[in-house]
Order: structure tokens, then C-alpha cells, then sequence
């Protein structure tokens, strides 16, 4: 037995020593040390030995022990360091070497445009809320005074998910939803991504965004659309822009007009962005119809209304002058960054 003692002390120790890597080093310990492990299994059979026998083996088996044990800790610690090592030098960075310059990140134009107009009609008194962008007929179409037969339903026809659910082409549906669910009076605008079967070119795209508005209150008059929108075309465009309101036809409003600014371009004097007349159409409006006030159960001997909306796209468009609607939404850096 004190010879297996011995050789089982050879073999260990050799073995530890050769192993390069903690894995190998476990197998070791697996193999010498644990409490299956042969030198564990040995000194078991220490106390099978006659009594006179025990002391001197017991005494070399401790010994064998405690050196196998103090190789593999001294072992484990050379490889833990040299791994240290290894990782250390894997991961370590040259301090000297110039630093990388992380840009900060910043709102896209769309984005910007639209809070810069909820900002100036909250300062107006405007509630923003906001919609889905899944509508109901109901909502998109037949609430606001255009039933299925109704001609302006071919050029406001929009993705249709069901028969009777489609992406919105406009947020109007919103105001609809709101006077549905309140009474006035009542003040919001309501702006987001709205869908039309538009082929996309450097005017037109698919999708695009918008920021509608709803006044409902006791004796409004197109006085007060007038007022307002002045305010804001002011407040976007500069105190010297000038506004005319020309008449129009929308379904959802009557009287309706469109709104004119003087381009901003060429002020008024004429250029290929206003196509020569000296003015740039930004927004259309008008007294909100009395059948979309019957539509949501108001008394219209007692409540009026006006409505307008507007195109984001447009507006950031007359803004910036920039000539193609594309760009807001290819994602191309050297574009966004010039809006930081």
C-alpha cells in the first residue's frame, strides 16, 4: 500500500503539472482527488490494516495527501493568473489612440414639424389626442358625410383590411371618436400617419402624416376659423406671410375653403415652387357640415363647429424647401442630419 501511496503521488503530480488548462486541470482533481477519486479510494483502506500497520502508512498517506493537494491549488493559480492574462490582453484598449465620436441621435423633420404645430394650437387653447390608425368605415367615411355612393370616396379609398375596416385616410376619424364620446365644447387637433392609394412621386406618397383640427362650441362663426388659422400661419410661417382663404368643397364642412400662404420661396413674386402665381396651398378648412353634427347626436340649433386640416409633409416641405416628399422617409442620414 505505501508503495500505491507513492506512485499514486508520481502519477498526480505529473499530471498537474502537464495540464495547460483549468478544464484539464479539473480532470485531474476528478481523477485524484474527489471523493471517488483514486487517492480517496486508497486511503478507505487505510483502516482495513492490522493496528501496528496503521500509523506509518496513515502518515505517508497525509503526506501524499496534502502534496498532491498543494500541487493542484499551485497548479490552478498559474493557470487562473495566465487566463487573467489571456483575457486581459484580448480585451485591452490602446489609451492612447483618439477617441470615437458618438453622434447624438435627433427628432426627424416629420416629427419636429408636428410638435412645432401642436405647440402653437395648445398655446391656442387645443387639446392634442391621438387615434388608431385601423378605422372603421363608419369613422373614416360615413360619419363624416360621405356614404358609400359619395364620389370623394374614389380618391380617399384607402388599404382595406376587412369590408368594413380600413387604414385611416385621414385623421378626422379622430374627431368623429371624440364628439362620439364627449359633449361640447370641445377643441383638439389630432395629428398622425394616415394612408391613401396615392402612386408615390416627388409629391405623393402612400403614407404620410397629418394634423386635423375640430372646434365645437355655441355660436362660432367662419370668423373665428378665419382668426385661427391666421394665428398659426403666422406662428409657422413668419409674422410677413401673407393668407387668403378661397373657396372649396369638402364633404365634412360648409362652407369649406382652401388656405393659401405666400410662397415662401420667391415671397409672392413668383417661381417654379408656386408654379407662378406667387401662392402655395397649405391647408384646407371650413364650418363643420350639419350632418357630421347629427351623425354624433349634437342639437345643431345649438352647437357649431369648424374643421381643418393640413399635411405634414407639406408644410416641412415649404419649411425647408425641399423639393421631393421621398426623402423624409428613405432614412438617409446625410438628409435627417441637416434637421438636428
Amino acid at each position: 500500500m505505501l508503495s500505491r501511496f507513492e506512485a499514486i503521488e508520481g502519477e498526480a503530480i505529473g499530471q498537474i503539472a502537464a495540464a495547460k488548462t483549468l478544464e484539464e486541470l479539473e480532470t485531474v482533481r476528478l481523477r485524484y482527488l474527489s471523493r471517488k477519486g483514486e487517492l480517496q479510494q486508497l486511503l478507505r483502506k487505510v483502516g482495513q490494516l492490522p493496528v501496528e500497520h496503521r500509523p506509518r502508512v496513515g502518515e505517508v498517506a497525509n503526506r501524499v495527501r496534502e502534496a498532491v493537494q498543494s500541487a493542484f491549488d499551485a497548479r490552478r493559480r498559474e493557470l487562473e493568473a495566465a487566463e487573467q492574462m489571456r483575457i486581459l490582453e484580448s480585451e485591452k484598449i490602446d489609451v492612447t489612440m483618439p477617441g470615437r465620436i458618438w453622434r447624438i441621435g435627433s427628432l426627424h423633420p416629420i416629427t419636429q414639424t408636428i410638435n412645432e404645430i401642436c405647440a402653437i394650437f395648445t398655446d391656442l387653447g387645443f387639446e392634442v389626442v391621438e387615434g388608431p390608425e385601423v378605422e372603421t368605415e363608419w369613422h373614416n367615411f360615413i360619419a363624416l358625410n360621405m356614404p358609400p355612393e359619395h364620389p370623394a370616396r374614389d380618391e380617399h379609398d384607402s388599404f382595406y383590411i376587412t369590408d368594413q375596416l380600413l387604414l385611416r385616410t385621414e385623421t378626422s376619424a379622430v374627431q368623429i371618436m371624440v364628439m362620439e364620446s364627449r359633449q361640447p365644447p370641445i377643441r383638439i387637433v389630432s395629428p398622425g400617419r394616415v394612408y391613401r392609394r396615392d402612386e408615390v412621386d416627388r409629391t405623393h406618397s402612400h403614407t404620410f402624416h397629418q394634423v386635423e383640427g375640430l372646434l365645437v362650441d355655441e355660436d362660432v362663426t367662419f370668423a373665428d376659423l378665419k382668426g385661427t388659422l391666421m394665428t398659426f400661419a403666422r406662428r409657422f410661417f413668419g409674422e410677413d406671410v401673407k393668407v387668403r382663404f378661397r373657396p372649396h368643397h369638402f364633404p365634412f364642412t360648409e362652407p369649406s375653403a382652401e388656405v393659401d400662404v405666400s410662397c415662401l420661396m420667391c415671397n409672392g413674386a413668383g417661381c417654379p415652387v408656386c408654379k407662378h402665381r406667387g401662392w402655395v396651398e397649405v391647408l384646407g378648412c371650413g364650418m363643420v357640415h350639419p350632418n357630421v353634427l347629427r351623425n354624433v347626436g349634437y342639437d345643431i340649433e345649438r352647437w357649431q363647429g369648424y374643421a381643418f386640416g393640413m399635411g405634414v409633409e407639406r408644410l416641412a416641405m415649404l419649411r425647408y424647401g425641399i423639393d421631393d416628399i421621398r426623402l423624409f422617409f428613405e432614412n438617409d442620414l446625410r438628409f435627417l442630419r441637416q434637421f438636428v
